[in-house]
């Protein structure tokens, strides 16, 4: 196990190096920040000064190296357009974006987990057919429409839930959360649900998928033999044995939440991360660019490696592969 552990990691090192190189090179060849941080009427000698002091008048494999060594100290640069450490920056949005992200993916998962299994289960029947048409609709229907559908049904025509921003927060240890408080959850409602119907659909087809496969092995056959409930064989086969896809769909998606909720974020003005990048490549706030895609890319990464010990742990042949390797 220890040898998989160590394996995985140094894969992970290799691909956030790579990784930082394409989001640097990349980031930089989009625009000149210069041409909006500073005024088209300002002179030369102006402008000189700004390059300077940005470091943006230093080779690119240098700006490159330093923000290599920067960043082994915890240290992203400073906002452009905010004036303020890019870390603390994105850290203060952060807990906005997350509560959005785990509550709509937990609901995903809670909800569409168990209709999926009973959808395979029951594929033949009235409900299931249901489940199945909803799950098409999930995937169909962009989110920027539905977005807008919740706001102007629950918002404008029946006056039900606020249409945009987060509301009152209750602060733990500094960090403030809208969940902690019944005004707050009224603001984080529909925000969520806009996120989670992707989710749903997604859960719903996955579990819907494994349990017709595993219905038909011999498994589940014996397991009747001995007299079990399906009940209990969904609980005990069905759901084990499809634990693993559902696991790694989880993490990924709690990922591509957490790093791609612009488009809702954008729609209800949720101040939250993805807002934050839409307002920086706005103003060519290359640091905030630079970081947040890092991050991004870290949270990937991080997220692949858990998943991947998370196989380990729920498969002891990837163990001892690992091992062998």
């Amino acid at each position: 196990m220890l040898g998989y552990v160590i394996q995985r990691l140094l894969q992970s090192v290799l691909v956030m190096l790579a990784m930082s190189a394409l989001v640097f090179v990349g980031v930089h060849a989009i625009g000149n920040p210069i041409d909006v941080l500073i005024s088209p009427d300002a002179t030369q000698d102006i402008r000189a000064e700004a390059i300077r002091r940005y470091g943006l008048d230093l080779p690119l494999w240098q700006q490159y190296l330093a923000f290599l060594g920067r960043l082994l100290r915890g240290d992203f640069g400073t906002s452009f357009v905010f004036g303020m450490p890019v870390l603390e920056l994105i850290l203060s949005r952060l807990p906005a974006t997350l509560e959005l992200a785990l509550a709509a993916v937990l609901a995903g998962t809670l909800i569409g987990v168990p209709l999926g299994i009973y959808a395979g289960y029951r594929p033949d029947g009235i409900l299931a057919r249901g489940i199945m048409a909803v799950s098409v609709l999930g995937f169909s229907v962009p989110t920027f429409w539905v977005g807008l559908i919740l706001i102007l049904t629950f918002a404008v025509n029946l006056g039900w839930l606020p249409a945009g921003d987060r509301g009152p927060v209750m602060e733990v240890f500094g960090v403030g959360w809208s969940f902690l408080t019944l005004e707050g959850l009224s603001f984080m409602l529909l925000p969520a649900l806009n996120l989670s119907l992707f989710k749903l659909a997604m859960m719903i087809r996955l579990s819907r998928a494994g349990t017709r496969e595993i219905m038909l092995t011999d498994t589940v056959k014996f397991a009747r033999a001995a007299g079990l409930s399906d009940l209990t064989i969904l609980r005990r086969h069905v759901l084990r044995l499809i634990a693993i896809p559902i696991v790694t769909v989880f993490g990924l998606e709690l990922g591509s939440t957490l790093a791609f909720a612009v488009v809702t974020e954008t729609i209800f003005n949720w101040p939250g991360v993805g807002k934050l990048i839409i307002d920086s490549i706005t103003a060519l706030d290359r640091p905030v660019m630079v970081a947040y895609l890092v991050l991004v890319a870290f949270l990937f990464v991080t997220i692949n490696l858990v998943v991947d010990l998370s196989y380990a742990l729920l498969d002891p042949r990837l163990r001892r592969g690992g091992a062998a390797a």
